[in-house]
């Protein structure tokens, strides 16, 4: 049960500092950087009428680090979770998290982060901020601002249909039960290992599932989007099949996609393809199945999937929304004097 006026913060301390990066050409987030998102994130909650926030804790004490000399009116406290450097980390601080009734979560990472979030809590109410590589999936918003539009929510201040969506993700059945989600991209690779941390080979893309198709992306999502563009919004789905190692005398075309920054590849185009919202495609191995970048289930020779899309996945805060509605509702007025001592600043919250 979610208790108004509680919100969440989870830190992924990796993102942003993988091996993707030696790669491409893709900018650091550091430890911190993060801890400034923090604080500012807290900053705008609290000002958006927020008493109590729940920080993940880290192995870098970023969360601790960023609230500690904080002396405006709201409550912090860190979730204490067994910590052990992987995904499993944000899933257990998103089950603590919902178990003390937070309103909402601000999760910093990238598409692999709110997915595990997503794993753990699938109607979670959720604000994702980027910090990580070849995201389409979280907010590239300042986090002042993205700490309000999530304090609205949380505080019950601003109704969820106000300010959020419920966003599409895919579900996949295996024939031998085994289960995933993916809420960007489901990819079927060829000739590739489960474990790397490498982004996609485009010579190893023998099919792609996306929720959304956006061309102005990069990663797998602009491989549908600059065929067949897919928002948030739209209630379909869109299916490429590719061309592993593309020969240029073989038919089909091949397109010139960014797939990570700073970096253009070709991928082999076999078809493209819309796939309505409740609609299933079934994928045949062998191969291995990749979801929003993580190389987890491998197929094998004639084993099948079942991938379907739906809109049943995380509740997701849209600042420009979240914000607008609390502009036309007049939210920001008349919320009482505070004062930052350590910034001196005046205002509302």
């Amino acid at each position: 049960m979610q208790t108004a006026g509680t919100l969440g913060i989870i830190v992924n301390p990796h993102s942003g500092r993988d091996a993707r990066r030696l790669f491409a050409r893709a900018g650091t987030s550091t430890i911190e950087d993060k801890r400034n998102q923090v604080t500012r994130i807290v900053v705008g909650a609290a000002a958006a009428g927020i008493k109590k926030i729940l920080l993940s804790r880290d192995s870098f004490r970023i969360a601790a680090a960023a609230t500690e000399a904080l002396t405006i009116d709201v409550e912090c406290e860190l979730v204490e979770t067994d910590l052990t450097g992987h995904g499993i980390d944000s899933q257990m601080a998103a089950r603590a998290m919902r178990e003390a009734g937070c309103g909402a979560i601000v999760a910093l990472g990238g598409d692999g982060t709110s997915r595990a979030i997503t794993q753990e809590w699938r109607d979670v109410v959720l604000l994702p901020l980027s910090t990580g590589t070849n995201n389409v999936f979280p907010f590239h918003t300042e986090a002042t601002i993205a700490g309000a539009a999530a304090g609205l929510v949380a505080s019950g201040r601003l109704a969820l249909e106000d300010g959020a969506e419920r966003s599409k993700i895919v579900e996949v059945m295996c024939e031998d039960g085994r289960e995933s989600i993916a809420l960007i991209d489901a990819a079927l690779l060829v000739d590739d290992h489960p474990g790397s941390l490498l982004q996609a080979d485009p010579e190893k893309l023998a099919r792609i599932l996306l929720t959304r198709a956006e061309p102005s992306a990069v990663g797998l999502s602009p491989v549908g989007g600059l065929l067949m563009p897919c928002y948030a919004p739209d209630n379909f789905a869109v299916e490429v099949v590719g061309r592993p190692e593309p020969n240029p005398e073989e038919t089909g075309k091949t397109l010139r996609c960014p797939i990570s920054p700073g970096l253009y590849a070709n991928v082999g185009i076999e078809s493209v393809d819309r796939v309505e919202l409740g609609g299933e495609v079934r994928w045949t191995g062998p191969g291995l199945m990749a979801f929003d970048g993580d190389r987890e289930i491998v197929l094998a020779e004639d084993e099948s999937a079942i991938l379907r899309v739906v809109r049943n996945g995380p509740w997701v805060i849209n600042p420009d929304r979240a914000l607008s509605a609390a502009a036309a509702q007049e939210l920001f007025m008349d919320l009482g004097h505070w004062h930052d001592k350590r910034s001196g600043a005046t205002g509302c919250c």
